[in-house]
């Protein structure tokens, strides 16, 4: 039986006391720690819907859901469900601001489209040209001149010890950083993420280079989809190539995640659930983090941008929270907007679009859905014009319903979590 019929009744019996209970949509309690924070000065993107455009915090809380954490302090921020795109919640989620390392989603995203050009198992000799450029005090797996690592290697350096050495060598084996800068620009169009704009495919500090909390998102939620970024960003710790010294087998050295709600750290705990994917630091940044969890069986995005809490690790305890009021609030807030599809899958006829398996039962829930609203039409009463309510929407319901899992299923969630 298709999932959609198995709701109707719980529809109809919802439109059916709409006709007497209305109930108006709470509002968040301000936080006033956020009336001291800066704020916009241009006006933001209306992408993903009117309401993310605005300045301050936007929920819209139903019967029964929680208030939003205290102290939340990020310059911006954003709650999604990473499987249908709702955003449950957000706090300046189009204002431009310095991404910092977080930027690598986008980067890590651009390369993997295309997994042939760079297949895990070629190796690569690492030239000096390479690893020159790189800004004072970037972070660094530690690639060495001369030495070679495989392409499993150098993405294990970049989502795990963040490395701009390692996004260099891959920026140059897939045909320079000029290249891997206009193709990472191209993608972020694709992805209809217009508030990025990119100067450098590592994140680190540059003038003009911006991304926003809604960027972020998308470019977590598309790389989500792609097996080996699954897989990378969800590694907790792993063996990585050493030097090689005469006559001995080369070394090798541990790396670990340095995203906290993965791996732990003095004050934060590993989170329940947590998959992945990208954390960030730089001077004019500041902290930024990006992070999906799953509980059961809801996955959900959040992005934290910039925190002027003075606490220890506070863009990761203030993404933690924001995951567990979105768990605890799923279903019982009205979306406020939605994480936009890429340009191509938006009208479904375009490059990327995908045969639908459940095409079928669609096809037959939206025959459900007329032939409700054709009884309706008979019924002159009360009840019929519910029953019309409910046809309709179970039309759209059913067509939504089509798009979303023709186009946008959130593949299983890969973890590689500490040993114990």
């Amino acid at each position: 039986m298709p999932a959609l019929k198995k709701i109707v009744l719980t529809v109809t019996s919802a439109a059916l006391l709409s006709a007497f209970v209305v109930s108006p949509a709470a509002a968040a309690d301000k936080d006033k720690t956020n009336d001291k924070q800066p704020k916009p000065t241009q006006p933001m993107s209306q992408v993903g819907g009117e309401q993310l455009g605005r300045v301050g915090t936007q929920v819209k809380l139903g019967p029964g859901a929680p208030v939003l954490p205290k102290r939340l302090t990020g310059r911006s921020w954003i709650v999604a469900d990473a499987e249908n795109g709702q955003v449950l919640a957000a706090h300046n989620s189009h204002w431009r601001l310095p991404p910092a390392s977080t930027l690598k989603m986008l980067f890590a995203d651009t390369l993997l489209t295309q997994p042939e050009l760079l297949p895990k198992t070629r190796a690569h000799k690492v030239t000096e040209p390479e690893l020159a450029d790189m800004g004072d005090g970037s972070s660094l797996v530690g690639l060495k001149e001369d030495y070679t690592y495989t392409v499993h290697d150098l993405w294990l350096g970049v989502f795990l010890r963040s490395g701009n050495d390692s996004v260099h060598v891959l920026s140059s084996m897939y045909g320079g950083v000029p290249k891997t800068v206009d193709a990472m620009q191209k993608h972020a169009e694709e992805l209809q993420a217009l508030d990025t704009t990119v100067v450098s495919p590592d994140g680190y500090d540059s003038p003009k280079q911006v991304s926003s909390a809604y960027d972020l998102t998308l470019f977590a939620r598309s790389g989500l989809q792609k097996p080996d970024f699954r897989e990378y960003a969800a590694t907790a710790t792993a063996t990585f190539p050493g030097e090689k010294k005469k006559g001995k087998k080369r070394e090798t050295f541990e790396i670990q995640n340095t995203n906290r709600l993965m791996t732990g750290d003095i004050g934060v705990d590993p989170y329940k659930g947590i998959a992945g994917v990208k954390n960030g630091f730089t001077t004019h940044a500041g902290n930024t983090f990006t992070g999906v969890a799953e509980r059961d069986g809801k996955v959900l995005l959040v992005t934290v941008m910039n925190p002027s809490s003075e606490e220890s690790h506070a863009v990761y305890k203030e993404a933690a929270s924001l995951l567990d009021w979105g768990f605890a609030a799923s279903g019982k807030v009205t979306p406020i907007g939605e994480l936009v599809p890429p340009k191509s899958v938006d009208t479904g006829a375009g490059k990327g679009a995908q045969p639908a398996s459940g095409a079928n039962e669609a096809a037959e829930d939206r025959k459900d859905a007329k032939a409700v609203a054709a009884r309706a039409r008979a019924d002159s009463s009360g009840v019929g014009i519910a029953l019309a309510i409910v046809g309709g929407l179970l039309l759209v319901l059913s067509a939504a319903g089509f798009l979303v899992n023709r186009r946008w299923p959130l593949p299983d969630l890969v973890r590689r979590l500490p040993r114990r």
